[in-house]
């Protein structure tokens, strides 16, 4: 029995605080409103894209998109004007600059 349970808070904690991400077609359907700056110095997040779900951070810029909506633990919508956005994110090339510009929205990923 305690095994069973360790191995659900496990399971639990995972979801909670990987950061796989599903992108939505329709704004009403995602948690979180992202706009996708051109320069680094704008943005509140630095993202990178890992290759394989097991590589997701825990909330600090390594992001997984998923290939169902189910699978993820952030849904996101990415909008075409950055005044609609919740989050303005960066991508960047390496996986060592990933990282929060603007902590204050932390609680955007949680």
């Amino acid at each position: 029995m305690k095994i069973f349970l360790l191995i659900l808070a496990l399971l639990i904690s995972n979801k909670i605080f990987c950061q796989k991400v599903f992108s939505v077609q329709y704004s009403n359907q995602a948690d979180v409103k992202v706009y996708v700056v051109k320069y680094e110095n704008q943005a509140d997040l630095k993202v990178f894209k890992v290759k394989y779900n097991n590589q997701a951070g825990d909330n600090n810029g390594k992001w997984f998109f998923t290939d169902y909506s189910n699978q993820a633990s952030k849904k996101i919508f990415f909008v075409d004007y950055e005044n609609q956005a919740d989050l303005k994110i960066y991508f960047v090339s390496y996986e060592n600059q990933a990282g929060w510009k603007n902590s204050s929205k932390k609680q955007l990923l949680y």
